[in-house]
């Protein structure tokens, strides 16, 4: 709650991102984001629950954050989010070119092939995020779901009171759908794959 106070704080009044105290407390969030101990959205009994004030923290990180350059082998990124690491620890299998960003909790045995996932979002166990497949900022995905090649999973951070996309446990998205922002998939939903008509929900 002391976290959760001091956010909302700051978030009122920005002058405070200047103070350590307050950089400190949204740098804390970020990292329980990363570690799946927070996050953006959560079940409530049989509802979910949107947690805004963590939302207001994702958003307060990019200004306190300074560019950086990354090198990964021979691949160069100039960013202020650093890249996940860690994932034979994490027991995540990630191909060559899968990209998850720090604050985003990816589970043990996800696979990640080629694709992209953002701050804030939440990959349960045993979810397989296929080929060029995108898992947009604070969206949340749950265990065993498979997302095919080149679905899109929206994001939102702004406003905070808009709700991510939710996918529950053992859904299949087909490929090339896009989800977007508000949208919550039921368990296990098969949502169908894009054949020359708008798979957009």
């Amino acid at each position: 709650m002391e976290l959760k106070e001091l956010i909302e704080k700051t978030w009122l009044d920005r002058e405070l991102l200047k103070e350590g105290q307050s950089q400190d407390a949204v740098r804390e969030v970020v990292a329980l984001l990363d570690k799946g101990e927070l996050r953006v959205a959560e079940p409530d009994g049989e509802k979910w629950k949107v947690n805004e004030w963590i939302k207001k923290a994702v958003i307060m990180y990019f200004p306190i954050q300074q560019m950086e350059t990354i090198e990964v082998g021979p691949f160069e990124f100039h960013d202020k989010i650093a890249l996940k690491r860690d994932y034979k620890k994490l027991g995540v299998r990630v191909v060559p070119h899968a990209i998850a960003r720090y604050g985003s909790y990816v589970s043990k045995g996800v696979i990640l092939m080629p694709s992209y996932v953002n701050i804030g979002a939440y990959v349960d166990e045993g979810t397989m995020v296929d080929t060029w497949a995108t898992v947009g900022s604070c969206a949340q995905v749950g265990k065993h779901v498979h997302l095919s090649g080149g679905v899109g999973l929206g994001g939102v951070l702004e406003p905070v009171q808009a709700a991510p996309v939710i996918i529950e446990d053992n859904v299949f998205v087909g490929s090339r759908c896009i989800v977007v922002e508000g949208v919550h998939v039921g368990k296990e939903a098969v949502l169908g794959s894009q054949r020359g008509v708008d798979c957009q929900f």
